[in-house]
Protein backbone atom coordinates (compact mmCIF):
# COMPACT_ATOMS: atom_id res chain seq x y z
CA UNK A 1 0.00 0.00 0.00
CA UNK A 2 0.94 3.44 -0.61
CA UNK A 3 2.54 5.04 2.25
CA UNK A 4 1.96 8.65 1.40
CA UNK A 5 -2.23 7.99 1.27
CA UNK A 6 -2.24 7.52 5.19
CA UNK A 7 0.25 10.33 6.13
CA UNK A 8 -1.99 12.70 4.01
CA UNK A 9 -5.15 10.95 5.78
CA UNK A 10 -3.44 11.49 9.13
CA UNK A 11 -2.43 15.23 8.94
CA UNK A 12 -5.56 16.09 7.35
CA UNK A 13 -7.67 14.80 10.22
CA UNK A 14 -5.53 16.13 12.94
CA UNK A 15 -5.27 19.60 11.05
CA UNK A 16 -9.21 19.96 10.65
CA UNK A 17 -10.98 16.81 12.61
CA UNK A 18 -14.88 18.20 12.17
CA UNK A 19 -14.19 19.07 8.84
CA UNK A 20 -12.63 15.65 7.65
CA UNK A 21 -15.36 13.68 9.95
CA UNK A 22 -18.38 15.85 7.95
CA UNK A 23 -16.67 14.68 4.79
CA UNK A 24 -15.97 10.91 5.40
CA UNK A 25 -19.40 10.69 7.07
CA UNK A 26 -21.57 12.99 3.95
CA UNK A 27 -18.94 10.11 1.45
CA UNK A 28 -19.97 6.76 3.17
CA UNK A 29 -23.53 8.00 3.26
CA UNK A 30 -23.74 8.95 -0.48
CA UNK A 31 -22.63 5.14 -1.12
CA UNK A 32 -24.23 3.26 1.09
CA UNK A 33 -27.42 5.44 0.01
CA UNK A 34 -26.66 5.37 -3.85
CA UNK A 35 -25.96 1.51 -3.56
CA UNK A 36 -29.29 0.55 -1.83
CA UNK A 37 -31.54 3.00 -4.00
CA UNK A 38 -32.26 5.33 -0.62
CA UNK A 39 -32.04 8.12 -2.52
CA UNK A 40 -32.95 10.69 0.58
CA UNK A 41 -29.64 8.77 1.93
CA UNK A 42 -27.92 9.37 -1.30
CA UNK A 43 -29.31 13.17 -1.03
CA UNK A 44 -28.32 14.09 2.52
CA UNK A 45 -24.78 12.10 2.00
CA UNK A 46 -23.90 14.89 -0.79
CA UNK A 47 -25.44 17.48 0.74
CA UNK A 48 -23.32 16.89 3.48
CA UNK A 49 -20.07 16.50 1.86
CA UNK A 50 -21.01 19.55 -0.01
CA UNK A 51 -21.37 21.72 2.99
CA UNK A 52 -18.25 20.43 4.45
CA UNK A 53 -16.00 20.99 1.43
CA UNK A 54 -17.42 24.62 1.41
CA UNK A 55 -16.64 25.13 4.70
CA UNK A 56 -13.14 23.95 4.20
CA UNK A 57 -12.71 26.27 1.14
CA UNK A 58 -14.44 28.87 2.98
CA UNK A 59 -11.90 28.76 6.12
CA UNK A 60 -9.12 28.49 3.82
CA UNK A 61 -10.07 31.53 1.82
CA UNK A 62 -10.36 33.43 5.18
CA UNK A 63 -6.45 32.61 6.10
CA UNK A 64 -4.15 35.43 5.97
CA UNK A 65 -1.03 34.78 3.62
CA UNK A 66 1.73 34.00 5.54
CA UNK A 67 5.01 36.89 4.80
CA UNK A 68 7.59 35.77 1.87
CA UNK A 69 10.46 36.15 3.46
CA UNK A 70 10.70 35.46 7.27
CA UNK A 71 12.33 38.10 9.13
CA UNK A 72 15.89 37.21 10.07
CA UNK A 73 16.85 37.96 13.06
CA UNK A 74 20.87 37.73 14.75
CA UNK A 75 22.08 37.83 17.93
CA UNK A 76 25.53 38.62 17.24
CA UNK A 77 26.57 41.55 15.16
CA UNK A 78 28.02 40.55 11.93
CA UNK A 79 31.72 42.44 12.66
CA UNK A 80 33.39 42.08 16.12
CA UNK A 81 32.82 46.26 17.77
CA UNK A 82 36.28 45.56 20.04
CA UNK A 83 39.93 45.25 18.26
CA UNK A 84 40.87 41.67 17.24
CA UNK A 85 43.43 40.19 20.37
CA UNK A 86 47.26 39.90 19.47
CA UNK A 87 48.61 36.71 18.20
CA UNK A 88 50.27 34.95 20.93
CA UNK A 89 54.30 33.70 20.53
CA UNK A 90 55.30 30.92 22.01
CA UNK A 91 58.79 31.48 23.94
CA UNK A 92 61.43 29.76 22.52
CA UNK A 93 63.61 29.43 25.74
CA UNK A 94 64.34 26.23 27.72
CA UNK A 95 62.61 26.28 31.06
CA UNK A 96 65.42 25.98 33.52
CA UNK A 97 65.80 22.63 35.57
Amino acid sequence: MNAVLPRFLKSTYRKEPLISVLITMGAIDALIGGLNDSWSLFAFGLGTTGIALAFKLWRFQQRRPLPEEPVVQHYLPSRSSTAPLPMLSVSKKKPPL
